[in-house]
């Protein structure tokens, strides 16, 4: 039977850091694992987009869910990415997840066909009855351009009970609180995570569970407040962190894909790490730079005083 499990509150999805090689560095990995485990995030998502996981091989994706879930050691839940255009390497990859002790899955459905409701309903119904551990269901219309309906999820989650939740990253209110008023109206313990920063107050006054934000990252102190100020009714602390979280979004506009902005805003924010991105992501220019910085002095993230 699969595990009986919530999962709730602000994941990070954390960035995979390479050396100047492009080699996986786990000195500077478990650097930020920690930092972001003693910031208070509710739990951690490794090889989502922002952790690069399109770039990567199987055998690269593997050593990051063995080492990450090792490291972890369970001081907070693990969540790992194992979605691909392949129902088989998808099988494959969760299979490895949760023999290497991994809390739950995170599954992109996949990003090249278009794919028939029937066929895109046996890709998550194989993968769900491959393994036992809990998944988390990753919309992502604007990468995958096929998207999740509540309809659908629903569809998914009365028939496998270890669907136990969605990562909704969609630009759009409407699209989360359908998903919160059909699909956790039939399944209480269904978790529904927004996945822009500025939804998150929105999801979690709607009836949501969360985040799975990049600015996890590189400002957790907003989005964790955010969610503990909801939690203690402190609406006008929730508001006021929302105000600068909102301005956050603006540095996702700064390059495409932005995972080199992330980068570079995690080193900005004070962490010492190398900002080596995947080709055909390139490391940012000068000038992009000091947009990041700009955006995140903006946000009340870096002091205006900090050195350049």
């Amino acid at each position: 039977m699969p595990k009986t499990v919530k999962f709730k509150g602000i994941f990070p999805p954390v960035s995979t850091i390479f050396n100047e090689n492009g080699e996986f560095s786990q000195e500077e990995m478990a650097y930020v694992m920690d930092s972001l485990i003693d910031s208070g995030v509710d739990g951690l998502f490794f090889l989502g987009t922002g952790g690069e996981f399109s770039q990567m091989s199987v055998e690269e994706r593997k050593e990051v869910a063995a080492f990450t879930v090792r490291y972890v050691n369970n001081r907070v839940p693990v969540l790992i990415g194992t979605g691909s255009t392949s129902t088989r390497e998808t099988i494959a990859l969760s299979q490895h997840a949760e023999q290497v002790g991994a809390d739950g899955v995170v599954i992109v459905n996949p990003y090249y066909w278009n794919l028939s409701e029937e066929n895109l309903f046996n890709y998550y119904s194989d993968i769900a009855q491959s393994i036992e551990l809990p998944i988390i269901l990753y919309n992502f219309p604007d990468r995958t351009g096929q998207d999740l309906t509540a309809d659908f999820v629903l569809r998914l989650v009365d028939q496998h009970r270890n669907i136990v939740g969605i990562k909704e990253t969609v630009d759009s209110i409407g699209h989360i609180n359908e998903m919160i008023l059909k699909v956790k109206k039939q399944h209480p313990n269904f978790s529904v995570f927004c996945g822009f920063d500025n939804h998150l107050l929105n999801t979690l006054q709607l009836g949501g569970d969360g985040s799975i934000t990049a600015s996890g990252n590189f400002a957790p102190e907003l989005s964790v407040g955010i969610y503990q100020s909801f939690l203690q009714g402190d609406l006008k602390k929730a508001v006021s962190l929302h105000k600068r979280l909102s301005v956050l979004p603006l540095l996702y506009q700064v390059d495409s894909p932005f995972v080199n902005v992330v980068k570079e805003a995690m080193r900005l924010c004070g962490m010492t790490i190398s900002t080596y991105v995947q080709p055909p992501t390139k490391p940012l220019s000068e000038e992009k730079i000091e947009e990041v910085r700009e955006i995140l002095e903006l946000a009340e993230v870096i002091s205006t005083t900090t050195v350049r």
